[in-house]
């Protein structure tokens, strides 16, 4: 089997360990990166020299490009460049403060524009590579109370990923965009702040927050995840996108189902906006909302 070297952002707990541990596992090489590089010792304790603790902040595209040097620097090459880093705190949005939702994005979306800007010259003049962006679920169906910024976001991510691949489809450059439902992370736990939030949106926000972390939505398993990532990345062919969790996927399913027949419903009207096209046209039937 082929050795790959990993970049791997957010490494230092979560699925960015899972992830790295399993990329180890598997005989690869990682560039382990973190705020803190000293989160990572155990890490390079049992691993040595197959893992490069870096510092990086997602934030800025300077350091983000010191980081993909000192990968080709250290082992010659990078392979699969994973930004995993992020985090999400719970606010609505008509109350959340600016800067929080600011920042969170600063992270969540401008973090992967600096790690995949910087990656690219490396991977098109290598002729080959593979970038994996962490989005969730929350990226597809969305409309998650509290989670304004976070998933924002992520569908910012997607729609980015999407172009990236149309621009660098000559290059060799492949992409896979991972989509977990709830997993046994502390992503919603030490790393979430969950915000004032107004009575009037107790039902919606708050039942969001109520819930968020309990053992009914972390139902996967981030090792589990780590290992199908590395499995799927390995592949001559990838999926564009990796929905994981069964609750995920039924989600995605569902939503897929949904667009597809509300799209079929009102096609004889989206049809007739076109110039030669018959107009008007009789509207679907105006049914109370369920």
């Amino acid at each position: 089997m082929i050795r790959h070297v990993w970049l791997i952002t957010g490494s230092s707990r979560g699925f960015g360990r899972s992830l790295a541990t399993a990329a180890l596992e598997a005989g690869d090489s990682v560039v382990a990166t973190a705020r803190r590089p000293e989160q990572l010792a155990e890490l390079v304790e049992k691993y040595g020299d197959g893992v490069l603790p870096v510092a990086l902040d997602v934030t800025d595209a300077a350091v983000a490009r010191e980081a993909i040097d000192a990968a080709v620097t250290h082992f010659g090459r990078v392979d699969i460049v994973v930004n995993n880093a992020g985090y999400a705190n719970i606010a609505a949005v008509e109350t959340a403060p600016e800067e929080d939702f600011r920042r969170q994005f600063e992270t969540n979306f401008w973090g992967v524009y600096n790690v995949s800007k910087a990656a690219l010259p490396v991977l098109r003049k290598q002729g080959s590579g593979t970038i994996v962006q962490f989005s969730s679920i929350g990226g597809r169906v969305g409309g998650t109370p509290g989670l304004g910024s976070y998933q924002a976001a992520k569908f910012a991510v997607d729609g980015f990923t999407r172009v990236l691949a149309a621009e660098t489809a000559p290059f060799g450059i492949r992409y896979l965009v991972i989509e977990p439902g709830g997993f046994a992370t502390d992503w919603a736990g030490a790393s979430m702040d969950i915000q004032n939030i107004p009575q009037d949106y107790d039902a919606t926000v708050g039942n969001i927050a109520r819930i968020m972390g309990t053992a009914t939505t972390n139902r996967g398993d981030p090792d589990r995840a780590g290992e199908i990532i590395v499995r799927t990345v390995k592949r001559a062919n990838i999926p564009t996108h990796l929905v994981l969790g069964g609750g995920a996927v039924q989600s995605a399913i569902a939503y897929s189902n949904k667009q597809i027949a509300e799209a079929t419903a009102w096609q004889a009207i989206s049809n007739s906006a076109d110039f030669g096209q018959e107009y008007p046209v009789d509207m679907p039937a105006d049914e109370p909302a369920k």
